[in-house]
């Protein structure tokens, strides 16, 4: 297994392509691309890219954290409780374990994700 990966922003493979579970879907009609790009210390980190579609969804990373690097689009995340915040292309951010929320797509919006398991 090389120890250096280079994450392809633009991948030509095709993608799993998935919607929300029936219970976190809010509005719309969101729909989710992931391109897995690579898989290391036995499933506990995955790292790829991740596409979304228009539409409200409840979020919920349980004991998984996730930083996520925006490429294209715009979101807003509110957490449980607190303000909404945008990201937008070139935004950077990590949601932690025990994390809950909010996540509107406003512009399909694709991102880098790297998700550890807890």
């Amino acid at each position: 297994m090389p120890l250096l990966k280079t994450i392809d922003p633009n991948p030509t493979s095709a993608p799993r392509e998935n919607l929300p579970l029936p219970e976190r879907l809010i509005s719309g009609n969101p729909e989710f691309k992931t391109w897995a790009q690579d898989v290391a210390r036995g499933e506990m980190i995955h790292t790829g890219i991740w596409e979304a579609t228009p539409g409200v969804t409840r979020s919920i990373k349980g004991e998984t954290f996730e930083f996520c690097h925006i490429l294209s689009g715009i979101v807003e995340i509110t957490p449980e409780g607190g303000d909404p915040v945008v990201y937008k292309a070139g935004d950077s951010f990590v949601m932690k374990p025990g994390f809950i929320g909010v996540w509107k797509t406003i512009e399909t919006v694709r991102k880098i994700y790297v998700t550890v398991m807890a």
